[in-house]
């Protein structure tokens, strides 16, 4: 079976949909960024009225979960047990590493990981909602 990468429809669509998905449930200005599975940026979208920060937060969350293979939720909580392990991960990568609520791995119907999406400007779980309505309206799966 042959691997097809992200498109960038495809990171556009689940960009699209989660900020209509944060529209429709009120939340704040949000910042939604896509990342292929190798951690390069894909799409961005900042709303107007988010802070400047909505493009770092959002990256970062994305960038752990492709690099760890898990949801920022799932890195969150394992950073608990393993402080020092994390601290030094945000250290390697430059700063590009957030362990926080708030991204999902981009998968194909067959489970392979074809990205990441991180959102930025409401809670940690209003945050991984929209992510993963946007991943769900592309027709992907979320993990």
């Amino acid at each position: 079976m042959s691997f097809t990468p992200l498109t960038l429809a495809q990171a556009q669509q689940i960009i699209s949909a989660a900020l209509a998905k944060s529209k429709e449930s009120g939340f704040k200005p949000m910042g939604v960024a896509v990342l292929d599975d190798a951690g390069n940026l894909k799409a961005f979208a900042r709303e107007d009225g988010a802070s400047m920060f909505r493009f770092d937060v959002a990256q970062a969350k994305a960038w752990g979960a492709v690099g760890m293979g898990a949801s920022s939720r799932v890195l969150g909580e394992r950073a608990q047990g393993n402080p020092n392990f994390f601290v030094s991960l945000a250290a390697t990568s430059g700063g590009k590493f957030l362990p926080q609520t708030g991204a999902v791995l981009i998968k194909d119907a067959a489970g392979k990981v074809l990205g990441a999406v991180g959102a930025s400007g409401g809670t940690g779980d209003e945050d991984e909602l929209i992510c993963m309505a946007g991943v769900a309206a592309a027709g992907l799966v979320s993990g």
